[in-house]
């Protein structure tokens, strides 16, 4: 495969993963990061440092809604549930054993 074939592959997959993750609303971003070390946060992070190496500018709010599928705050407000006693202790356990 050629590299704009390869490239195009890529994007679909990306928006795909959007996709899945937007039927996903359920899952939280720390369920996310504790079974597989990243989030929606992380993704939205991602594409602004992807954006920037191609000399690209996008803040990270506008990375966040490409991500979220809306504005941040307005999917916090909507899906976000507060994280679990289990659900911190995970997350602290999976921070210290990354250092």
């Amino acid at each position: 495969m050629n590299e704009l074939d390869t490239q195009k592959v890529e994007a679909a997959v990306f928006r795909r993963l959007l996709e899945h993750l937007d039927q996903r609303k359920d899952v939280q971003n720390i369920d996310l990061m504790n079974l597989s070390g990243f989030c929606r946060n992380c993704l939205s992070k991602w594409y602004t440092a992807a954006a920037e190496e191609l000399g690209e500018t996008i803040d990270y709010e506008t990375s966040r809604k490409r991500v979220y599928g809306m504005p941040y705050n307005e999917w916090k407000s909507k899906y976000q549930q507060p994280a679990t006693s289990e659900q911190l202790a995970q997350f602290e356990k999976n921070t210290q054993s990354d250092s």
